[in-house]
């Protein structure tokens, strides 16, 4: 697939935050269609809340029999955000208000696709006249179970990504803002077109035409293109700094070196320290208190390892080269 990008969309172009993505993401997760990339302990800890699920709620199945890898999902189960600030409900309020007759299409492109027949359970939640909502119940008790309880260390490091990619794009432009974002993506920069080059089975060609694209960080997915009507065009794309969601590291771990030197909750705070944070999005994410993170800044910060950066009214911290150093896995 090929986007064609212009200078004229770096402005118009958005950042925004899914939980409703994360919430059907997370399930995949859990039934294997995603690999765990440092989330095996979060999985271990939320199995038995997944596993009540599938047993519990029979939608869950059927909605996790719809999707797969590198070919066409149903987009009304997992739309991409507007690019306004829509939390869980406004966001499971826009699946249910789908039409009837648009669920009916896209799962049938669905499911006419070469693949495992879905088992009948799955295909009498289908064939139902509430199948929309049958869904949507699903997404919902996944949030409920698997991410709300997280949603505040979630988004903590959902946020830092999508500033520090905002900030990428209008200091540097696309090549910057593209350059890391998955390896499946590719800048080629042209004179006033550019293109973002996907590797992927869709041999198109897309063009923003000015209307920009919608960045979309995740926690548990994986890279999403959007290009068809009547979503916007957007990009999802594996947030850095996952590798910390879990805070603080399990005490019955075997401490590594960096613990060992700094002390766990220190290392803690500097490996946290992938992107700038301010000391409240640490203490989201990690869930220490505001206190102990200010007080290992203050250590990491005399030692060398971190300095501090202001972004308008807030104060940031981020890794010198050394602390990047030490931090290296």
């Amino acid at each position: 697939m090929r986007i064609e990008v212009t200078p004229a969309d770096v402005a118009a172009s958005r950042y925004a935050i899914s939980p409703l993505g994360e919430a059907v993401s997370a399930l995949r997760l859990h039934a294997g269609q995603r690999s765990y990339d440092g989330l095996g302990p979060w999985v271990a800890r939320t199995r038995p809340a997944y596993e009540r699920l599938r047993r519990e709620l029979p939608a869950v199945g059927a909605l996790l029999a719809l999707l797969r890898r590198g070919g066409y999902n149903a987009d009304f189960i997992q739309p991409p955000p507007d690019g306004t600030a829509r939390d869980f409900a406004g966001e499971l309020a826009v699946v249910r208000a789908t039409p009837l007759a648009q669920a009916r299409d896209e799962l049938a492109r669905n499911l006419t696709a070469p693949r495992a027949t879905p088992p009948a359970y799955a295909r009498r939640i289908y064939a139902s006249p509430n199948v929309v909502d049958l869904l949507a119940d699903a997404i919902e008790a996944a949030w409920t179970a698997l991410v709300e309880p997280d949603w505040p260390r979630l988004r903590a490091i959902l946020e830092r990504d999508l500033v520090h990619r905002a900030g990428r794009l209008l200091a540097y432009g696309w090549g910057a803002a593209v350059a890391d974002l998955d390896p499946r993506l590719r800048w080629v920069p042209g004179g006033d077109v550019g293109v973002i080059e996907v590797a992927d089975n869709d041999p198109g060609t897309h063009s923003l035409a000015g209307e920009g694209l919608l960045f979309v960080p995740t926690v548990f997915g994986t890279l999403i293109t959007y290009v068809e009507p009547p979503w916007p065009y957007a990009i999802v794309y594996r947030a850095s700094g996952v590798a910390e969601l879990l805070g603080p590291p399990d005490p019955a771990r075997p401490g590594d070196a960096l613990d060992r030197l700094v002390g766990r909750s220190r290392a803690a705070v500097l490996r946290a320290l992938a992107l700038p944070a301010t000391t409240s999005q640490l203490v989201a994410q990690l869930g220490m208190s505001l206190g102990g993170v200010g007080d290992h800044l203050a250590v990491l910060r005399e030692a060398g390892l971190v300095s501090r950066i202001r972004a308008g009214r807030s104060v940031r911290y981020r890794r010198t080269p050394l602390g990047d150093a030490l931090a290296a896995d």
